[in-house]
């Protein structure tokens, strides 16, 4: 059989190729690209020609049919233990990309600003600094409370709270 030939093909499977290679030619393709479409889209739905010693290959049904029993093999010999790991690994590569979401979106809106990389790049350090000693602030601050109300128990709430935010006025004052 000489390549090109389409005896091996149906009545069916030539009249859905001529209905294609219609529908391509209205799209406004050209008689060999519409031709080429459309038995490759024959090809594609039958696996080729259907008529007797045309040498056609597996039908798809029984492929996918094979694909699924070794995909279901494949799942059955993972033990459980492999599966929650997997699942933890995914958990924490989540968390992972939703971290560095966070930054790159600090460093946009700091790059959108100002012009240039460097300039970005400091104003990111600034930031990330300023927070950093604003936490560390904070604790200070706390354990300077803490320390107080120790040592006057007998003090009112007022009075407790009065020392708190002189001890963070403090701190903040000192870091500025």
């Amino acid at each position: 059989m000489p390549r090109g030939d389409k005896s091996a093909y149906t009545d069916k499977q030539q009249r859905q190729a001529e209905h294609i290679e219609e529908s391509e030619r209205k799209e406004g393709r050209s008689e060999e690209a519409a031709e080429r479409i459309a038995w490759a889209t024959v090809n594609k739905q039958d696996g080729g020609g259907k008529r007797s010693g045309s040498g056609r290959k597996k039908s798809a049904k029984k492929a996918t049919k094979k694909a699924t029993k070794k995909a279901a093999k494949k799942t059955a010999r993972k033990s459980p233990a492999k599966k929650a790991a997997k699942k933890t690994a995914r958990k924490t590569a989540k968390k992972a990309t939703k971290k560095a979401a966070k930054k790159t979106g600090a460093r946009k809106a700091a790059r959108k600003t100002s012009g240039r990389k460097t300039t970005a790049r400091k104003a990111t350090k600034k930031a990330t600094k300023k927070a950093a000693k604003k936490t560390a602030g904070r604790k200070t601050a706390k354990k300077a409370a803490k320390k107080s109300t120790r040592t006057s128990a007998s003090r009112s709430a007022a009075a407790k709270k009065a020392a708190r935010t002189r001890a963070r006025k403090g701190t903040n004052g000192a870091s500025s």
